[in-house]
């Protein structure tokens, strides 16, 4: 079995912080994660994770760099900086003079969430971009279909800056719909710029009651998009338990890859995560290589 890079975990404890996402409709969540709990939940061929943000609070990004800085199995953290703020620059130098700061591999904030369709054409936020770019990180988009066109604008004026695309823009699958989301995915892959995770699928159909049939469809069309080689496996733990177990959608992605090479399956599950992430240089697991299992 080939050796997994997870793209795309979270950690959290909402007794020690405040997440305003976090509601009666996600009732299994509203409980402490840990790096603990996360080792027990991976199969054995997944050899780390990149830690993601959950709530903008920079305080949540301290915490979790210094998780990163006694824990092998996370590899890196994207974090959280205001991008509005002028001195994003001198905040992230702040983080990364931090235990675990090394560490520090991106940022993200949950775009989805702000009332303005049009926030990341925002001049200051456009100012954080760059900012985020200059210091050597990518950045998170964390977008729906409605936030797509604004995304497409700002990765193209922004060349020099790469984007990761978290969970495919939450495609409609629930509904069992394409469109919009499948021609405004097609124009951000357009960007050389962007990659994309494969995470977070199982959650955008219907709890309990999807297939793979459903879901792989949607897949295809990301891996189709955007091709293996800028296409990043992502288990969205534990926000995946509400509709399966990190094997489940494992496996699931699996079924989705089947039809890749060896290298092409290695690149989607491992070697994308490392590259860009940036993390292949600090990683012992970039030296791990096998067949896949098909």
């Amino acid at each position: 079995m080939s050796v997994v890079v997870d793209a795309h975990v979270h950690l959290w404890d909402p007794a020690v912080r405040t997440y305003p996402w976090m509601d009666q409709s996600v009732a299994p969540l509203q409980r402490a994660f840990s790096v603990d709990d996360l080792r027990a939940a991976m199969p054995d061929e997944v050899a780390g994770a990149i830690v993601v943000r959950a709530v903008a609070d920079l305080g949540e990004t301290e915490s979790l760099l210094d998780l990163a800085a006694a824990s092998d199995t996370i590899i890196g953290v994207v974090g959280w900086v205001d991008l509005r703020e002028p001195d994003v620059a001198e905040t992230l130098a702040d983080l990364r003079a931090l235990p675990g700061g090394d560490k520090l591999v991106g940022i993200r904030h949950q775009v989805q969430d702000e009332n303005d369709s049009n926030w990341l054409m925002r001049d200051d936020v456009r100012r954080g971009l760059a900012a985020v770019g200059a210091c050597g990180l990518p950045y998170d988009l964390l977008v729906r279909t409605r936030e797509l066109p604004a995304a497409i604008d700002a990765v193209c004026a922004l060349p020099d800056v790469r984007f990761i695309l978290d969970h495919a823009a939450k495609p409609p699958i629930a509904t069992g719909e394409m469109e919009p989301w499948s021609t405004l995915l097609g124009e951000l892959a357009g960007a050389p710029n962007v990659s994309c995770k494969l995470s977070g699928l199982v959650t955008e159909a219907t709890w309990g009651a999807w297939s793979p049939d459903q879901i792989i469809p949607y897949a295809r069309r990301v891996l189709e998009a955007f091709g293996p080689q800028r296409v990043l496996f992502g288990s969205d733990w534990p926000v995946a338990l509400l509709a399966g177990s990190y094997a489940q959608v494992l496996a699931l992605a699996r079924e989705a890859c089947a039809y890749l090479s060896a290298d092409e399956h290695d690149a989607v599950f491992r070697a994308n995560a490392l590259r860009c992430y940036a993390v292949a240089g600090r990683s012992s697991v970039l030296s791990h290589s096998s067949t896949p299992e098909m």
